[in-house]
């Protein structure tokens, strides 16, 4: 349960992020209601999201794996649900999207998602394991650039999961919303 109000007062911002959060994901996004409560802090939060959007240098699909293996090792469920919802819309594969909290017993990935994904959980970590010998795999992978996007997008993924974990924020039932087979289910079949 939220350890604050999801029904801050309605400023001009507040309406226009309803309006653009219901256009574009269906409902209106929990962390923007928490955040509401504080105008500066949501715009701020806003523009910087807006600014992390257009990085692209790393491939989308290792940039999701980083980003919920992160969440996964924190425990936010809150970004776990969305970042389901996210991948899938993308068309990323529904097993490698299911599997990220078990990634090191799944055979669902390539050495390269492996290595994104240890080295997510590595700087996750307090304090942080990264070694030497993870960050050349990757840096000779990704190359500089896109290495440096991977590091600066799991230290954002840590800002999101870290802050709605403490606010309290929960699955929003986005996961629900994007036809991934039930853990079992005969391909073909959708989870309820």
């Amino acid at each position: 349960m939220a350890r604050i109000s999801l029904a801050p007062r309605r400023s001009l911002l507040f309406r226009f992020t309803e309006w653009y959060s219901k256009r574009v994901y269906g409902k209106v996004l929990d962390p923007a209601r928490a955040l509401a409560h504080n105008p500066r802090v949501l715009w701020s939060d806003l523009r910087f999201e807006q600014s992390v959007a257009k990085w692209k240098h790393l491939d989308a699909d290792l940039k999701a794996l980083a980003e919920m293996a992160t969440a996964a090792s924190i425990g936010c469920s809150w970004c776990m649900d969305f970042g389901h919802w996210v991948s899938r819309q993308r068309g990323m594969d529904v097993r490698k999207v299911l599997d990220v909290p078990v990634w090191r017993d799944s055979d669902a990935y390539t050495p390269l998602e492996r290595d994104v994904m240890e080295y997510a959980e590595a700087m996750t970590a307090n304090p942080p394991e990264v070694v030497d010998e993870q960050a050349e795999r990757l840096v000779t992978s990704l190359g500089e650039a896109a290495f440096v996007e991977l590091t600066a997008i799991v230290a954002v993924e840590n800002l999101r999961s870290r802050m709605n974990a403490a606010l309290g924020l929960s699955s929003q039932g986005f996961k629900d919303q994007c036809e991934i087979p039930a853990r079992g289910a005969v391909p073909g079949s959708v989870s309820a």
